[in-house]
């Protein structure tokens, strides 16, 4: 059996996951209580975050958004809409899928990430 590549298992996830560029994650925020959720590394964040994003780091996803894990978030909510991103949305894309896969119905990712945006978000 072949190993599945990085790049293959994010191309699957990218299929699956609603991707939103930065005017519709704009309007999407607007128009709803969104749960931002920045996936990067702590060093990552070092260069700012989206304003209002809550951290979670890419590995600790599925205990943050699991109500039975001591580690849970209750920002995380069945039925509260949720806004992944990442660097540059690879993370994000695979994340997204996860949380489908745990039951979160209302989820999409930033598709550029967070180095898509620049100067733009602000």
């Amino acid at each position: 059996m072949a190993i599945r590549s990085s790049l293959a298992m994010v191309a699957e996830a990218l299929a699956r996951v609603r991707s939103l560029d930065m005017d519709a994650a704009r309007a999407w925020i607007a128009s709803a209580d969104v749960l931002i959720v920045d996936l990067r590394e702590g060093e990552e964040i070092d260069e700012g975050m989206i304003e209002g994003a809550v951290h979670v780091p890419r590995g600790l996803l599925e205990f943050v958004a699991d109500p039975a894990s001591p580690l849970y978030n209750p920002q995380f909510s069945e039925d509260r809409p949720i806004l992944l991103y990442c660097a540059v949305g690879g993370r994000s894309a695979l994340g997204a899928v996860t949380l489908m896969e745990m039951g979160y119905t209302d989820v999409a990712h930033l598709g550029c990430g967070i180095a898509g945006l620049g100067e733009e978000w602000d």
